[in-house]
């Protein structure tokens, strides 16, 4: 995985509450068995008409809002089925940071796992970014090493797992994760009775 530590980009507010991982990715969009390739249909039946055109007026489809790596929403983001291609084309469509008031327990986990942070903010902290966002697109800075939020001169801070933020300052998945012990775990089995 690509580590995180600082991410500074314009957000994209999406203003809407209990975000379904049907709504993020689609089911008829999970025929792939990669973790790539799933960008193009984030949002998918937000973002395009039943013709495939795009529909001017969603978020993701307004200009100033195109190369968002942040993605900002309301409470209980991630909802629904514990799809794994939901995180997967969130970060295949660019995001690296999500941040809500608060987020479904299995969504929230795989996002550490594929490289994503998901930030945890007040419900009234989220509406302030959702307003200051919706009026003018606007750039912020994620710095997960100081836990910090920062939008023009105001700074949130966050709270993070001390384990998840080693994983995504490192780039580590759980494998890298259980590679870092290798020489431990050589060792084990070297002192291991073998049975014949």
């Amino acid at each position: 995985m690509e580590p995180i530590n600082i991410v500074k980009s314009v957000y994209a507010p999406l203003d809407r509450k209990n975000v379904d991982t049907d709504q993020i990715i689609s089911k008829e969009f999970l025929k792939r068995i990669e973790r790539t390739g799933f960008g193009e249909f984030l949002f998918y039946h937000w973002r395009f008409d039943k013709e495939g055109n795009e529909i001017t007026d969603f978020v993701l489809n307004k200009p100033a809002y195109k190369n968002a790596e942040i993605l900002v929403a309301q409470d209980n983001f991630g909802c629904g089925s514990s799809r794994e291609h939901a995180p997967w084309a969130i970060l295949d469509y660019g995001f690296r940071v999500v941040i809500a008031p608060s987020f479904a327990d299995i969504f929230h986990n795989n996002c550490f796992k594929n490289g994503i942070l998901p930030i945890k903010l007040t419900e009234a902290e989220c509406d302030e970014l959702l307003a200051q966002g919706l009026q003018q697109a606007q750039e912020i800075e994620v710095n997960l090493e100081a836990q910090t939020v920062t939008a023009a001169s105001k700074v949130y801070s966050f709270n993070i797992d001390p384990y998840y933020k080693e994983m995504l300052l490192n780039g580590w998945d759980e494998i890298a994760l259980t590679f870092k012990y290798e020489d431990e775990i050589a060792a084990y089995e070297a002192k291991r009775i073998v049975f014949e």
